[in-house]
């Protein structure tokens, strides 16, 4: 069989087979289930069908040769593990006929060439752009996560210096709704969440207007030695959030009971939070305020 057309992560034009294989070939290939249609015009590998990359290349080759990912997508591709990979969202310009199509969202803009990069052989923005897009117009808990992950990519010393140059890079958007929003979530973003629930949790303290607590403050001995990291703490006062609502936590509770009654002989209020209180965190909120007004701190 004449060699395939070069293309990453198994995606392919039909017509590129076609011409390799014959349209009858093709036609067998395709019913015997070698080939999965991903659209009229694009086909994919079964064994990767599924997968983000394969996806992405299928959606960009989809949408045209001046295609790019965007949003979440985009982020994924730069590695932010948080982001939302169930669908592709790519970038087209205005002048571009196509739509939207299940498990690819089309989005139209002018896009800046200096705004577009290469990412494992598939166009997508740059993470500046792209987190700067997510930033101002994504849904803003997704957008909280996205930015803390990015931090968290890279050292502590790099994260200030990066800070200064989004909000440049937001600043310089064309559109300027949701500036200021952007640059609220890009301040509160620290890099130091250990999960996108924490991400959510320190989105939610801030949004009730309570004091900003320290994140992963480590409690120690007088020697210096480390006994506990908390998730949230207020060290001034000794009040404690710790996030428990994933599996390490409650496979733990023994533990976890034995450390805060710890904690509390050490003079600290320990206030745990689930799952459930992503959904609705008006519990955990009244919690932190009246535990920082027992301890004399206005909330």
């Amino acid at each position: 069989m004449p060699p395939l057309p070069s293309r990453p992560h198994g995606a392919f034009l039909r017509a590129e087979i076609a011409a390799q294989l014959g349209e009858q070939s093709l036609r067998t290939s395709v019913k015997n289930g070698l080939w999965l249609p991903f659209s009229k015009n694009v086909l994919v590998t079964p064994a990767t069908a599924a997968e983000f990359m394969t996806r992405a290349a299928a959606s960009l080759l989809y949408a045209g040769s001046d295609a790019a990912l965007t949003g979440q997508s985009a982020l994924v591709l730069h590695g932010c593990l948080g982001a939302d990979s169930s669908t592709i969202h790519v970038l087209v310009p205005y002048s571009r006929k196509v739509r939207s199509r299940p498990g690819t969202a089309i989005h139209h803009a002018d896009l800046d060439p200096e705004s577009r990069t290469e990412v494992d052989g598939l166009a997508t923005l740059t993470l500046e752009a792209a987190l700067a897009e997510q930033l101002c117009r994504g849904q803003r808990h997704a957008a909280m996560i996205c930015a803390d992950q990015v931090l968290a990519m890279m050292p502590e010393t790099e994260r200030e210096h990066f800070r200064f140059e989004m909000s440049k890079c937001v600043r310089a958007r064309a559109d300027s709704r949701g500036v200021v929003r952007a640059r609220f979530l890009l301040g509160l973003a620290t890099g130091r969440s250990e999960s996108p629930a924490e991400s959510q949790t320190l989105l939610n303290i801030a949004d009730a207007g309570l004091p900003l607590p320290t994140q992963q403050f480590v409690v120690r001995t007088l020697d210096g030695y480390e006994v506990y990291r908390l998730d949230f703490a207020w060290p001034e006062c000794r009040v404690c959030l710790e996030y428990d609502g994933y599996e390490a936590h409650e496979q733990r509770g023994e533990m976890d009971a034995a450390r805060d009654s710890d904690l509390r002989r050490r003079g600290w209020l320990v206030i745990r939070a689930s799952a459930a209180d992503l959904r609705n965190p008006q519990r955990m909120i009244e919690a932190v305020r009246s535990a920082l007004r027992a301890r004399g701190i206005a909330a």
